[in-house]
């Protein structure tokens, strides 16, 4: 079937009275083809539409959406795709996961009702003179009303869970209330995994929200437009404020940013709704929020600490225990009055009376794993029973050991039973017979007399005849009798 392209050529060929065999020598088709195309060209007929065809991947496409959402690259998806069985090449992936990008970039303008959502971002503004005089990395958090506009603008000099809950408070309560939805970017913050299908929000911004009874709705991963409101605030406070400002310190610049926002922000004719903010908001919105809570909501001390190799997290100078598997990661901390609780991914995973004092452990003994938790009498006995299915001459070794090295017994055992790795059980025990004989214990002897095949010789000292009895119940260990 002829394409598109070459059906509007053959017509534009023949509206200028080219025949039927030339346009078949300038096209390079049959001149039956050329003949057909122009009979239906005479007849009216338009180009035939092309038939979509189905893409090798268009069964997976939602599944490529959601790895888009969670920021995998098109090698990644290729090696997930691989893993699944599907036997498309890089460069189709590559191309297909382009094909979405690009029709995404398309949006529709969303027009929200009074009360129902808030915008909020954070805008690195540079270095500004703190009281002490020093100058310190600065942020602005913006909240802004999606729909009077209405902006709330704070310094702050760092973007932690605390100061970002502090900032909602501070906002809601400059308006008065609290919209339905807020609107926020993927802030560690706020959200722990950014998925826009089912997103991981930071437990204490969530126990916030459901306090301030406001739902958090987190953007698509790098879509500027899904929070486009507050993007504009952003670059509007940058250029409009901060732009060719000086302050002398932090209190200046609070006072500063305070009257631009009450009294030439909120005050200026908006570029898009083309009324004042604060107007429209008093005569429309204000009513529409949400009442604010009788109390402000309380913060515990917050913060996150990563599990040391022995169970524990350091905190306020004392050590508490998490659960072994969580070794090497970082989890969240809630610092009450007189508890302690710890969370991993939201899910609290441990909880401590706080300890008075410094350098002391709070450890839970489940808390390691089981082949851990083993007393000393548990740990012997279970070595033990294991030298005594070796022989009888394997146990009064142990105890041998057990005397001899009582606070380094464990390594010697473990050795001799490595042996029955290379050599029959047997062999094992008449080498411990032996070595009972020279009352020696170590591991070494052990096992070189294994490696030599000296088991079978006579258990005899050459100094002093030694006579190994079967004893096998301590502290006694061995009965060595002497003859001359």
């Amino acid at each position: 079937m002829l394409g598109a392209a070459m059906y509007t050529t053959i017509k534009t060929l023949w509206k200028r009275h080219k025949n039927k065999s030339k346009i078949a020598r300038l096209t390079g088709h049959d001149w039956k083809t050329v003949a057909k195309v122009i009979d239906k060209i005479e007849h009216g007929e338009e180009c035939p539409a092309k038939k979509p065809h189905p893409r090798l991947l268009d069964p997976y496409r939602e599944q490529i959406m959601q790895w888009m959402e969670a920021d995998l690259t098109a090698v990644r998806m290729h090696e997930k795709l691989k893993e699944m069985g599907v036997t498309a090449g890089y460069s189709t992936v590559k191309d297909y996961r382009a094909a979405i990008r690009g029709r995404k970039n398309i949006f529709v303008r969303m027009h929200t009702p009074p009360g129902e959502e808030a915008q909020v971002d954070f805008v690195y503004v540079g270095l500004t003179p703190d009281n002490n005089g020093k100058r310190r990395k600065t942020w602005v958090f913006n909240m802004r009303l999606s729909y009077s506009r209405l902006d709330y603008y704070e310094k702050v000099y760092d973007q932690c869970v605390e100061t970002f809950i502090r900032c909602h408070i501070n906002a809601f309560n400059y308006f008065g209330g609290v919209p339905e939805y807020v609107k926020i970017d993927n802030l560690k913050a706020a959200i722990l995994k950014a998925n826009f299908y089912e997103p991981v929000y930071q437990r204490q911004y969530k126990d916030f929200a459901d306090y301030y009874d406001f739902n958090p709705l987190p953007c698509r991963v790098r879509d500027p437009n899904g929070k486009g409101k507050v993007e504009s605030g952003i670059k509007y406070v940058k250029i409009n404020f901060f732009a060719g400002r000086k302050f002398k310190d932090e209190d200046d610049l609070d006072r500063q940013l305070r009257n631009w926002l009450d009294n030439t922000c909120n005050q200026r004719v908006h570029g898009t709704t083309r009324k004042i903010p604060r107007e429209l908001f008093e005569s429309t919105e204000k009513d529409e929020l949400r009442t604010l809570p009788r109390e402000e909501y309380s913060m515990s001390q917050m913060g996150t600490r990563k599990v040391y190799h022995d169970c524990h997290i350091y905190v306020g100078y004392n050590y508490y225990s998490v659960p072994f598997k969580y070794v090497g990661k970082e989890v969240e901390i809630e610092q009450g009055k007189e508890l302690l609780k710890i969370y991993y991914q939201g899910k609290q995973i441990a909880l401590h009376t706080l300890l008075k004092g410094q350098g002391r452990f709070s450890t839970v003994d489940s808390h390691y794993p089981k082949y851990k938790r083993y007393s000393e009498t548990e740990y012997q006995e279970k070595y033990q029973v294991k030298m005594a299915e070796l022989g009888e001459y394997a146990q009064q070794l142990f105890f041998l050991i057990i005397e001899k090295k009582p606070r380094d017994w464990s390594r010697n055992v473990q050795g001799i039973l490595s042996l029955t790795k290379t050599y029959p059980e047997k062999i094992v025990n008449l080498a411990c017979k032996r070595a009972l004989a020279y009352d020696v214990h170590n591991y070494s002897v052990v096992k070189n007399i294994c490696c030599n095949s000296s088991y079978n010789m006579p258990g005899v000292n050459p100094k002093c005849s030694v006579k190994v009895t079967e004893s096998l119940t301590p502290p006694s260990i061995l009965t060595l009798q002497f003859f001359p």
